[in-house]
């Protein structure tokens, strides 16, 4: 895994998280998907997927407009991305770096963690497992029951759920299609469901 803040505290079981007696965290953040929600998806052969490339890219201006107004109320700003196609060959590290790098810059958000296995791999960071949240958790000090997540497919929700995170579903005619991951849990549901990024922080700030 990919991420702009290096260094994992101790876990607990399961990988839940473990504080020192009498300290708890006090950050709230907003993790964000990245492909879907922070920029727009490419659609390759009728299904949508991540840019390949930087000039692929693609972030409308009231984006960074939105990141910029969960900043303004003190929420950090995470993105949170599966990125198989390192893995599979498709997409060179770099090439991922300079997508990401690209995307800070224009959308505003503060850290990216990225998971660059594939399924087969069965590793602890892929959503729909919390383990970026996790790690994200760890390094920055934040409390997941007070944080937020936004995303446009279940892996997303399930990811958020299982961190103890209040999901939001930027909802999609894709968000509910069977992944690599497989198909979604019957009773998966997030907190909320929105048509934009616009709705979500409107639910977030007002918190």
């Amino acid at each position: 895994m990919l991420r702009t803040d290096p260094g994992i505290a101790g876990t607990g079981p399961q990988g839940a998280i473990r504080y020192p007696a009498g300290v708890s965290p006090t950050r709230r953040a907003v993790f964000l998907d990245r492909d879907g929600v922070v920029n727009d998806v490419v659609w390759r052969d009728g299904t949508p997927v991540a840019p390949l490339r930087a000039d692929e890219l693609v972030i409308h201006p009231d984006v960074a407009r939105q990141v910029g107004r969960l900043r303004d109320h003190g929420w950090v700003t995470i993105v949170v991305t599966n990125q198989p196609d390192v893995a599979r060959g498709l997409l060179a590290p770099e090439v991922l770096a300079a997508i990401n790098a690209a995307m800070t810059e224009q959308a505003g958000v503060a850290h990216v963690y990225a998971c660059t296995h594939d399924g087969v791999e069965d590793c602890a960071c892929r959503k729909p497992r919390p383990g970026m949240l996790l790690d994200a958790a760890r390094d920055l000090d934040l409390d997941l029951a007070g944080s937020w997540l936004v995303g446009d497919r279940w892996v997303d929700i399930a990811a958020g759920n299982a961190a103890g995170v209040r999901s939001i579903l930027l909802e999609r005619d894709y968000s509910w299609a069977a992944t690599s991951s497989g198909a979604p849990a019957a009773d998966l549901e997030p907190a909320l469901r929105v048509g934009s990024l616009a709705e979500a922080v409107d639910a977030i700030v007002d918190d």
